[in-house]
């Protein structure tokens, strides 16, 4: 009995990772439109609300199977409960900072550090964490960003040279808005398919086990609880992030920021997509990493040099994305330490 309302508790807090993961990520698909001033706060929240709930019922099963069982193969209760409270408790500070932090690598590094914690206690071999799948995870980590850079530089010299060609009347201007919020709404359903895992992918294996469903119906019932959770982090606490990645990397206007926005839309949805085709497990990137780096890349692409960007502000958003995946896994170890002999 005890171990059901432990589970009830867990689902809590996954809820309260998804708060938090709404209020520090709610930035990803939305920056580029309210930083080119194509949309307000209001309209992108109301926007991003629906297709992050799309995104996370249609497609949110393809990354919760990854976090769920393609690390460490079955997380029990109090390891499912100590990797979520650690990465809460990590994304949550970044966000009271302003400074958006990769909530995938949060999640990531929460799961690990129990499958570390299982192997220093004998439960597991530390051969029977996935290091392939995690090895696989970890170069998507990298290879999604530097994707997203050359994509959106690409496709914003490709809307400079169409803007020429037409002469940029007012009607080519309309339809370039038009299209930017366009790109939110299929940015935010890319990111409810990627990121809804990060919150709720560790209680795959327990919610099957507790509710006595199929996986998946529990990663149907996991994606419509942090979707939801995600909303209400964003409703709250978006703003905070929102200011820095909008603004404070490099000015954006409505060309760079369609460019920015669809190519950060189309990296997180193909990383999500194509290997969960090929494979059976979608990557889970950061969806941080890939809207900075999409900013980043129409930055450069306007003048063709580097002194476009904000350089400062990028330092310190790396080096908050270099601490993040020592600190939760330290945190995961340390909290299923002390759990394990309370529950």
């Amino acid at each position: 009995m005890l171990e059901h309302y432990v589970y009830i508790v867990g689902l809590a807090a996954s809820f309260m990772v998804a708060f938090s993961l709404g209020a520090n990520d709610f930035a990803n698909p939305t920056d580029c439109a309210v930083g080119a001033g194509a949309i307000d706060f209001n309209k992108a929240l109301l926007l991003f609300s629906i297709f992050v709930f799309i995104g996370s019922i249609i497609q949110g099963r393809f990354v919760i199977k990854t976090l769920g069982g393609g690390v460490v193969s079955e997380i029990e209760l109090v390891g499912a409960l100590s990797a979520v409270l650690a990465t809460f408790i990590w994304v949550t500070i970044a966000t009271l900072l302003g400074m958006p932090v990769s909530t995938t690598h949060s999640a990531t590094a929460g799961v690990l550090g129990v499958g570390l914690a299982y192997a220093a206690m004998g439960k597991i071999a530390v051969v029977e964490i996935n290091w392939r799948n995690l090895l696989s995870i970890v170069l998507s980590w990298i290879t999604s960003p530097l994707a997203a850079i050359a994509l959106a530089a690409c496709i914003y010299i490709a809307l400079r040279k169409l803007l020429t060609r037409l002469r940029g009347d007012s009607r080519s201007w309309i339809i370039l808005k038009a299209s930017l919020i366009a790109s939110l709404a299929f940015s935010a359903y890319s990111f409810g398919a990627n990121d809804v895992a990060n919150a709720t992918g560790a209680y795959l294996f327990v919610t099957k086990k507790y509710l006595g469903v199929p996986a998946g119906e529990a990663m149907l019932f996991l994606s419509a609880i942090g979707s939801l959770g995600i909303i209400t982090g964003a409703s709250v606490l978006g703003k905070r992030v929102l200011e820095t990645t909008a603004y404070k990397i490099t000015k954006i206007d409505v060309v760079s920021g369609l460019a920015a926005e669809l190519s950060n839309a189309l990296v997180v949805w193909l990383f999500t997509t194509v290997p969960y085709v090929l494979f059976g497990y979608g990557m889970p990137i950061s969806t941080t990493y890939s809207t900075v780096a999409s900013i980043i890349g129409v930055g450069i692409a306007k003048k063709r040099s580097f002194s476009e960007v904000n350089w400062r502000t990028v330092l310190k958003i790396i080096t908050s994305w270099i601490t993040t995946v020592p600190a939760v896994a330290l945190f995961s170890i340390t909290t299923y330490l002390i759990l394990i002999k309370i529950i």
